[in-house]
């Protein structure tokens, strides 16, 4: 088990390192900062000394070593546009997002978890239909969509919500359920799927005809065996709070971390964008470790084969 665990720690940190790799490549690819913070208007020299000032005259090979040399040593880089360092502007704005995110994230739980039991309980009756259906729906809808619909709904044609910002409470109420409702439905699905399945299996039968009452049978047999599955999509969902945040504080005018990300590609501010980034890769490289772990955790036979696994690397 300890040796699988070290194989899976040091593949998300070469995971980390290739996604900051592809992004310090395209993020230099696709524009030059200086045009767009100075403009192309800018004299010639203005733009040059802007470009040594920042190292953007550099060649790309010694940019990239020194980007991850500074990396090795804690140095995020500031901000082209402010001056202030990248990392404390991404780090004021995650209490915002996870205002969103962790409302969010339990309701996805609580909707998706019972609405796929409930589901996989109901197998082929018309609740069963419905709940699938408006899964789908919800699964395949874009989130702006979504978000645009819910304002005009609740914001434009009732009254009752504000359409956008964060003054108040209220503000974050249409945001949250924006949020919520796709993973939801993702969830809803992996329930009823993984529900469905371990309600075949011999012991649940053997521990019905023993007489166990039947919420019993769902509660301490079927479901513990059923989250196991279902444990991968939540710790995706976990990795992605703040990532899945992006369109969604863009909609509704949130000032989080993923309206940042979005009008920091736009002005290619470099240490912003890659300190954004580092910071969604290692959240999603975490929460895939936790999983991993959780796997062992709920069923022994995982654990035991992961360790049967490590033997034979």
């Amino acid at each position: 088990m300890m040796r699988f665990l070290v194989i899976r720690f040091f593949r998300g940190l070469l995971t980390l390192f290739l996604v900051l790799s592809f992004a310090f490549l395209i993020l230099r690819s696709t524009g030059d900062p200086a045009m767009l913070i100075m403009s192309a208007e800018a004299p010639p020299e203005a733009l040059e000394a802007f470009r040594k000032g920042w190292g953007l005259d550099a060649p790309l090979w010694q940019q990239y070593l020194g980007y991850f040399k500074n990396l090795a040593h804690g140095h995020f880089g500031y901000s082209m546009r402010d001056k202030s360092p990248a990392m404390e502007l991404v780090l004021a704005r995650i209490p915002a997002t996870l205002t969103l995110a962790l409302p969010a994230f339990a309701l996805k739980l609580l909707i998706g978890i019972a609405a796929g039991v409930y589901a996989a309980l109901h197998r082929n009756t018309w609740i069963d239909r419905f709940l699938i259906s408006m899964s789908i729906a919800g699964y395949t809808m874009p989130s702006f969509v979504l978000g645009l619909v819910l304002v005009l709904i609740f914001a434009v044609g009732l009254g009752w919500l504000p359409s956008g910002g964060d003054a108040t409470w209220q503000h974050a109420i249409l945001p949250v359920i924006t949020l919520s409702l796709g993973g939801a439905a993702v969830l809803a699905r992996f329930t009823r799927s993984a529900m469905l399945e371990v309600m075949g299996q011999p012991y649940i039968r053997t521990a019905s005809a023993k007489g166990l009452v039947w919420h019993r049978v769902v509660l301490h047999h079927a479901m513990p065996n059923a989250a196991i599955p279902t444990l991968t999509v939540i710790g995706f969902m976990i990795g992605s709070l703040i990532a899945g945040a992006v369109v969604v504080e863009s909609v509704f005018s949130w000032p989080g971390v993923g309206r940042l990300l979005v009008t920091s590609v736009a002005n290619r501010d470099l240490a912003v964008v890659q300190s954004l980034l580092l910071l969604v890769a290692t959240t999603m490289v975490t929460a895939n470790l936790v999983v991993d772990i959780l796997y062992g955790w709920i069923d022994p036979r995982v654990r035991t084969g992961q360790a049967a696994q490590g033997k034979t690397v």
